[in-house]
C-alpha cells in the first residue's frame, strides 16, 4: 500500500516500514532497565533475582505492539523480566518467545503471561514446545466479557471466548512481585491465574484508533455513535449505540462486568479505569468517579485503584473498566499490588492505600449572589442575554485565533443567571464583576472583571449614569492597560473599549443615557470590526502571530454588546 498523503497522516513517523523498529529503539533508549536483543525481545539490563539476591522465577509476556505502555513499560524488577513485541496488533512469533524465555531463565523457571488471542496463545504454546531445557508455566488472561456474551446478555459457550485485555497488567504485577519475593514457579503461576480468573473487563470507544503504519482508522464510526465492547487490537465493538453520558456508559460496563463476577453487597474489588490511548486524564478521572459512586451504591468497595492509560489501542478514544474480585485472598493480593517495582509505567502509589476511595464532585462555592430586589435593570439584562445566546459562537471565534476558551469562560460567568437582573447599575455591575473574577478564570475573567468593577465603582460615585459610564470606561482602560499592557491596536477588547470610552466622553456627563449607550455601541462595534486586520500582540492569540489576522476578536465583540447590538456574532463578523 502506498504511503498516505501528508494531509491524511495523523501520526509522527518517518518511513512506514521503519516505524516499529525506530519506535521500539526509542522506547528502549528511554527505559532505565531495558536492552534490545536482536532475536526480537527486550530484556532487563539488571539481574533477575529475588529480593535476597537469589535466582528468581522469570515472568515473560508480550503481544502486538500498539498497546504501550503494556508490555515494555512494565519491564523491571518486581514485574517482567523480558517482553516480546510483535508487529502492530500482531502476536510475536514463536522464535522471539523461545529466545526470550531461554534468556530470562535463571534456573528457577519461567512463567508466560499470555492474553487470550489466537495468535498469542499459539505462538507461546509453540515456543514452550521447543523449550525442553526450560521449566515453564503459562497464565492465560481472558477477562473481556464483551466477547463472551450472547445477544441476550448471557454467557455463550460457543462464542470466541473472552479476550485478554486490561487485567493483563494486574497479572503481570502480582506474578512479578511473587517471583521477586522468592515464590516457586508453581506458586507464581497459581497466583497469576487466580487474578486472571477473578478479573473481568469491558471497553467502549467514541472514536477508532488511527494506525501510524497505514494512516488509516481501525474502523469506521458514524457521528453520534459509540462502540460497545471494542478490543485492544483496534477491533470494532460487539454493539453500536448512540453516544451516552459517562454515567450511563459506566452503568453499562458495570452491568456486564458485575454480572460476570457475581458481585454482591459487601464485596471488595481492585478497579482499573484504563484509557485506550486517545482519552484524556480528566475524562478518565470523571469515569473513575462515576465507577466509585455506582459501586458504592451497590455496596461494593474499591480496595485498590488505578486510573490512567496503561493498555492502549494505539490512540483510540475509549475507556476500559477492569474489576478484580479480591475475595478471600484480599491481603495477599493487596500486598503484591503494593510491592515496590522498578517498572517505569507502573504507578508509584495505588489508590486506596490509606482508605477506600470516596467520591464527591469537586464543586467550588463562592459568594456570588446577584441583587434580587429593586427595579429591573434593562440594559445590563440585555447584555447578559446577548452573551448567554452566543457562547458557542464566541468559543468558535476564539478557536480560530486563540485557545478556544472564551465562550466557555463567559458561560461559566453568565450562563446560569436568571433574567431580568434587578438592582442599580452600580450593584449589578459589581456583582457581574465578581462573577467574572471568580468564575470565568483566564485572561478574559481578569480583564472583563476589571472592566465591570471599574464601571460599577464609577456608577456608584457619579452624579449621573452618563457621567458614571464615561468615568468608568476611562478608568477601565487605564486599569486594563496597567494589568496586561494591552493598548489600542493590539487586537484585544481594548480596541472596542477605547472608542466606546471616547464616545461616552463626548457627552460631558450630560445627556440621555440611552443615547450614550447607542453612541458607545456604534463606536465599540466599529472598533471590534477593525480587529479583523490586526495582528494580535497581547493575549493568547498573540502566540499565533500573523495567524491571528483575519479574525475579529471575540472580547471586542463582547465589549460592544455591553452597550447594545443583536447578540449575533455574524452581525459583527459579516460571516
Amino acid at each position: 500500500m502506498a504511503n498516505p498523503t501528508k494531509t491524511s497522516l495523523r501520526s509522527f513517523r518517518n518511513d512506514s516500514a521503519d516505524f516499529l523498529p525506530e519506535a521500539l529503539g526509542g522506547l528502549v533508549a528511554a527505559h532505565p532497565d531495558a536492552e534490545w536483543h536482536d532475536s526480537g525481545f527486550i530484556g532487563r539490563a539488571s539481574a533477575v533475582t529475588t529480593a535476597t539476591g537469589a535466582p528468581a522465577v522469570a515472568v515473560v509476556s508480550g503481544g502486538g505492539s500498539g498497546h504501550e505502555p503494556m508490555h515494555a513499560g512494565f519491564l523491571g524488577a518486581g514485574m517482567l523480566a523480558a517482553v516480546c513485541p510483535g508487529l502492530l496488533f500482531t502476536s510475536p512469533n514463536a522464535v522471539q518467545i523461545s529466545e526470550a524465555t531461554r534468556w530470562a531463565d535463571q534456573g528457577a523457571g519461567v512463567v508466560h503471561v499470555v492474553k487470550n488471542y489466537t495468535g498469542d496463545v499459539m505462538n507461546f504454546a509453540v515456543a514452550r514446545q521447543a523449550l525442553d531445557d526450560v521449566d515453564t508455566r503459562v497464565v492465560l488472561v481472558d477477562d473481556d466479557v464483551a466477547t463472551d456474551l450472547s445477544g441476550d446478555g448471557t454467557e455463550d459457550g460457543d462464542g470466541p471466548g473472552r479476550r485478554g485485555t486490561g487485567a493483563t497488567i494486574l497479572v503481570e504485577k502480582v506474578t512479578g512481585a511473587a517471583a521477586q519475593r522468592g515464590d516457586s514457579l508453581d506458586r507464581v503461576a497459581h497466583i497469576g491465574q487466580w487474578v486472571a480468573d477473578s478479573s473481568r473487563s469491558m471497553a467502549v470507544a467514541l472514536a477508532p484508533g488511527h494506525l501510524p503504519t497505514s494512516g488509516r482508522d481501525t474502523f469506521d464510526l458514524p457521528e453520534g455513535k459509540m462502540e460497545v465492547g471494542v478490543g485492544i487490537h483496534g477491533e470494532r465493538g460487539v454493539d453500536r449505540v448512540d453516544v451516552e453520558t459517562a454515567d450511563d456508559v459506566v452503568a453499562r460496563l458495570l452491568e456486564g462486568i458485575g454480572g460476570a463476577l457475581s458481585l454482591s453487597e459487601g464485596a471488595e474489588v481492585v478497579c482499573l479505569v484504563n484509557g485506550l490511548g486517545g482519552t484524556t486524564p480528566l475524562e478518565l478521572s470523571l469515569v473513575f468517579g462515576s465507577v466509585v459512586r455506582q459501586l458504592a451504591d451497590k455496596g461494593v468497595s474499591v480496595r485498590r485503584s488505578m486510573v490512567g492509560s496503561y493498555v492502549t489501542s494505539v490512540n483510540m478514544a475509549g475507556v476500559s473498566l477492569t474489576l478484580t474480585s479480591v475475595g478471600d485472598a484480599t491481603e495477599e493480593l493487596v500486598e503484591l499490588l503494593d510491592a515496590a517495582t522498578d517498572a517505569p509505567d507502573w504507578p508509584r502509589v495505588l489508590g486506596g492505600q490509606d482508605a477506600p476511595p470516596a467520591y464527591t464532585p469537586a464543586s467550588t462555592s463562592f459568594d456570588d449572589e446577584l441583587p434580587d430586589s429593586g427595579d429591573e435593570n434593562t440594559w445590563l439584562s440585555d447584555f447578559v442575554g446577548r452573551v448567554q445566546g452566543a457562547t458557542g459562537d464566541l468559543t468558535e471565534l476564539d478557536r480560530l485565533a486563540g485557545d478556544g476558551d472564551f465562550g466557555h469562560n463567559m458561560e461559566a460567568a453568565f450562563g446560569d443567571i436568571d433574567l431580568p437582573l434587578r438592582g442599580s447599575d452600580a450593584e449589578v455591575l459589581e456583582a457581574l464583576a465578581h462573577r467574572l473574577l471568580i468564575r470565568a478564570g483566564g485572561t478574559s475573567g481578569a480583564v472583563l472583571g476589571t472592566l465591570f468593577r471599574e464601571l460599577g465603582a464609577a456608577m456608584e460615585e457619579a452624579d449621573s449614569p452618563v457621567a458614571g459610564l464615561s468615568a468608568g470606561l476611562s478608568a477601565a482602560h487605564r486599569a486594563i492597560t496597567e494589568l496586561g499592557g494591552a493598548e489600542q491596536g493590539d487586537n484585544t477588547l481594548v480596541d472596542a473599549l477605547v472608542p466606546a470610552s471616547d464616545a461616552a466622553g463626548q457627552f460631558d456627563g450630560d445627556g440621555d443615557f440611552a443615547d450614550a449607550l447607542a453612541a458607545c455601541h456604534a463606536a465599540a462595534e466599529k472598533g471590534a470590526e477593525g480587529t479583523r486586520e490586526m495582528v494580535a500582540k497581547k493575549g493568547r492569540a498573540s502566540y499565533l502571530g500573523v495567524a491571528s489576522q483575519g479574525v475579529v476578536d471575540p472580547g471586542a465583540i463582547l465589549v460592544s454588546w455591553i452597550f447594545g447590538g443583536s447578540g449575533k456574532v455574524s452581525d459583527v463578523t459579516g460571516e
